[in-house]
């Protein structure tokens, strides 16, 4: 199933980076594999959705197989360098996909929201030992609103994301900075290997 995911990219232009998985734990919801895709292009997103041969993927596939998913889609800037950009490199060849979903009260304040996430960013920007790259943004898939915001974080490995999850900063920021604001959060993280290796 993964596989078929994979190769959407040399079917079809303006994906820019993928990553596929097993999740590695399990979480509330049951969801047991990712998909992550980074667009060159808002407009490249929109085309991928309709593009035939990701809908016969899709039907042939996942969905034969799939008891339900979830799309998020977010728009973020990385460092403007071509191995950050189509996360290309030593550094992306290994390592773990942490992704955070998040739907957060109604009636807290842009402002307040903005802050929560700020103060994320600013802790995985200073853990460059652990984390390769992070992006995070508002969920505008009018079709799947179910959370609000996405966050994907790349980890060095498995090692480094431990380190960071159970780290006192990131336990004390999200406690302080998020718990109160959220309503639901869903959790999910799985390993990255060089393209090639066995991904089911």
């Amino acid at each position: 199933m993964l596989d078929y995911l994979y190769t959407t990219q040399y079917q079809m232009g303006g994906i820019v980076a993928i990553s596929v998985g097993r999740i590695s734990a399990p979480n509330p919801e049951n969801y047991t594999h990712a998909l992550y895709m980074r667009f060159q292009r808002k407009e490249n997103l929109e085309k991928f959705y309709e593009n035939p041969f990701f809908l016969k993927v899709l039907k042939e596939h996942v969905l034969t197989y799939c008891h339900g998913l979830i799309n998020v889609d977010y728009e973020s800037e990385v460092e403007d360098d071509m191995l950050s950009i189509f996360r290309k490199g030593e550094e992306f060849n290994y390592g773990v996909e942490f992704v955070l979903l998040i739907s957060f009260i109604n009636g807290v304040s842009g402002e307040t929201v903005e802050h929560a996430l700020t103060s994320l960013a600013y802790l995985t920007l200073g853990s460059p030992s652990l984390i390769v790259q992070s992006t995070q943004g508002l969920n505008f898939n009018s079709s799947s609103m179910e959370y609000t915001h996405g966050v994907v974080i790349r980890f060095r490995s498995v090692e480094a994301f431990e380190i960071f999850m159970g780290s006192k900063e990131y336990k004390d920021m999200w406690q302080s900075k998020f718990q109160p604001l959220v309503q639901k959060a869903l959790v999910l993280n799985y390993s990255v290997d060089p393209v090639g290796t066995e991904i089911m």
